[in-house]
């Protein structure tokens, strides 16, 4: 489980500069931007914060996401 602490301060890089990048835990194991709706998997309780990544699911909806997210290639 990622710490609550870090859940706090974690923003979407796509978004931060110009948004505020909010992130929302959905099935324990993803992030999702409030803005963009690019989707982070987290993976061994690590938050993989790639753009790369969160943009290979920005078109899945968070009820389609796989749980457990599959490794990053």
């Amino acid at each position: 489980m990622v710490s609550p602490d870090l859940l706090e301060i974690l923003r979407c890089p796509a978004c931060v500069r110009e948004k505020d990048g909010l992130l929302d835990l959905i099935h324990d194991t993803w992030l999702v931007c409030r803005d963009c709706g690019r989707k982070y998997p987290i993976v061994e309780d690590i938050p993989i914060m790639l753009i790369d990544e969160g943009d290979k699911w920005v078109n899945t909806s968070a009820e389609k996401l796989p749980v457990p997210p599959p490794r990053p290639e």
